[in-house]
């Protein structure tokens, strides 16, 4: 799996915490207040705006006390003081710590910088969290997150998860059980972010199923070679994802959509479609060292420079159809691809784990460019 580029704590970043707050206060838009800094919803006239609601109509809903030194019932904590048993570092306003929307505007600024694209959460973080994030930023002069993405809630056989329930649990969990993890991915994936998805055993094992299928599919159709270098299952451009498959995905993350495209294209043998089926479970992180799918190895050696877009592509055909005239015993063609191919420059070992090719310095893509 992918690591973030950064895994910030906000303890590593009380500074910028302290003195975004510190701005709000010199621009108006926040105030000190008994040791703590709050920022005054009614300076920022778009507050309410992202959420929907109207301060009064927050006020009315509000079952919060309110404590007497804030202006308006509304206005949040930027920075409140800490007593001896609590965490506290310096600032202006005395010893304190940070509120929990400043930490989140104050690492995105210094890691991501005055805006960045999208911004996720639950839907259930949309007021106040959201809302006061947005509000800090842009009174600061930021520009904060370009796009928003609210996801549903999960639930568990049609019921929501919570402890109380008693059917909580993790992905942890589910992978100590035995459950693959491309089998929660897929059960994950088959519900738009943005309707309630429901984890039920019927699910997972529906999903087991249908990626069995797939996968002993691929096996037997042509890929059933395998690789040494993983590599191979996420290069997108050696397996470019079915045009339709990203089309979906291109609309609002319709990873349901996407998956529907992936049940049409089972079973079609056409090596273009083959391609376009492992590039999009590619794309979907549904193909990972445990699934046992072997594919086609490839390799570059001596060769110098990109390849004319489009060739790999016609490499991997070839071996496709070399492999399948190996399988039917038509030595005669699969000789003639091999010398095709290594007329051009491209070598070809054949070994127990299946194919690899590999572009040698006399490799001339102009030969192959006429089968694009």
């Amino acid at each position: 799996a992918m690591h973030p580029t950064h895994m910030p704590r906000a303890t590593e970043y009380i500074q910028p915490m302290v003195d975004m707050s510190a701005d709000l206060i010199e621009k108006g838009f926040a105030y000190e207040a008994e040791g703590h800094v709050l920022f005054a919803v009614e300076s920022y006239a778009d507050y309410g705006k992202f959420s929907g609601r109207s301060i009064d109509d927050m006020i009315a809903g509000s079952r919060v006390e309110v404590a007497p030194y804030k202006r308006n019932p509304m206005d949040f904590v930027l920075w409140k003081p800490s007593d001896a048993d609590t965490p506290g570092w310096d600032s202006p306003w005395g010893k304190g710590r940070p509120g929990w929307h400043i930490e989140c505007s104050a690492m995105a600024h210094e890691l991501l910088g005055e805006s960045f694209d999208i911004h996720g959460g639950g839907n259930d973080l949309m007021f106040p969290h959201h809302e006061n994030e947005i509000a800090q930023s842009k009174c600061v002069g930021h520009g904060f997150a370009n796009i928003w993405i609210h996801n549903e809630m999960l639930q568990v056989e049609g019921k929501k998860m919570s402890k109380s329930l008693g059917n909580f649990f993790t992905v942890r969990d589910l992978l100590d059980q035995g459950v693959p993890g491309e089998v929660i991915r897929f059960v994950m994936l088959s519900t738009h972010y943005r309707k309630p998805m429901d984890w039920t055993e019927m699910k997972r094992v529906e999903a087991e199923a249908t990626l069995g299928k797939w996968f002993d599919w691929l096996k037997t159709t042509f890929l059933d070679f395998s690789v040494e270098n993983l590599a191979v299952y996420t290069n997108t451009k050696m397996y470019p994802p079915d045009p339709s498959f990203v089309r979906f995905l291109a609309d609002d993350l319709n990873s349901s959509g996407a998956i529907s495209r992936l049940h049409e294209m089972f079973g079609d043998n056409n090596v273009e479609n083959v391609i376009g089926f492992v590039g999009a479970l590619s794309v979907l992180g549904l193909l990972n060292k445990n699934t046992q799918i072997d594919l086609l190895s490839f390799s570059g050696v001596g060769w110098v420079g990109e390849y004319p877009e489009g060739i790999e592509k016609v490499i991997l055909r070839l071996l496709f159809e070399r492999q399948n005239a190996r399988k039917t015993k038509n030595f005669k063609e699969s000789d003639r691809i091999r010398d095709f191919l290594l007329e051009a420059g491209v070598e070809i070992k054949d070994g127990p784990d299946g194919p690899e090719w590999s572009a040698t310095s006399s490799f001339e893509p102009s030969k192959l460019e006429g089968l694009l």
